[in-house]
């Protein structure tokens, strides 16, 4: 059973936030533990893209961006994976460089340290050379850096499938079983 960290920060896609947690209850039966940590940025644009956001919609334990004394923020605590989605520039940046200032990046240290699963998803466009150069940086510290680019061969007719290509795709980079189409079905 899982124990999982999602992160998420102030970057346009918040839908790809809610979809991520969505899914994440339906697949319940595959962790035990999940923490969410949510930049004040981050909130901000899931009610200015999706609307009002309410911790009572999910079973996660929540946690505040300043809470150094959450679970994860230690690697004794064994949690197998971190998702950031979606990941500003700032917050990859931070991260890349190995800069602890808040919960979320601490997380991430932490994961990278104890050579676990961290996956970013950023969703900007177009990228400077600094992006791409922090990319690769986190890429070789271990982390998959998963832009939020959607697949279209699944057929998908809405935005929310689209949006869940890229979800089921993560979820599938952090080992959740995951009922989806798949190249050559």
């Amino acid at each position: 059973m899982q124990q999982l960290v999602i992160g998420i920060t102030g970057a346009s896609g918040a839908i790809y936030a809610k979809r991520l947690l969505d899914k994440l209850v339906l697949l319940s039966d595959q962790w035990s533990k999940v923490g969410v940590v949510m930049t004040h940025n981050g909130l901000a644009n899931w009610e200015l893209e999706v609307g009002k956001f309410s911790r009572d919609d999910y079973p996660f334990a929540f946690y505040d961006v300043r809470d150094f004394n959450a679970p994860f923020a230690s690697g004794s605590a064994q949690f197998q994976s971190m998702i950031i989605c979606p990941c500003s520039m700032g917050m990859l940046a931070r991260v890349s460089q190995g800069v602890s200032n808040d919960l979320i990046t601490r997380s991430a240290d932490v994961i990278l340290k104890e050579r676990r699963r961290l996956v970013l998803v950023p969703r900007e466009m177009p990228l400077s050379l600094i992006h791409l150069r922090n990319m690769v940086q986190l890429t070789e510290a271990g982390a998959i850096v998963a832009p939020a680019i959607p697949s279209f061969y699944s057929g998908e007719k809405d935005a929310t499938s689209v949006v869940d290509s890229v979800i089921d795709r993560i979820l599938d980079l952090v080992g959740f079983q995951v009922d989806r189409k798949r190249w050559g079905d």
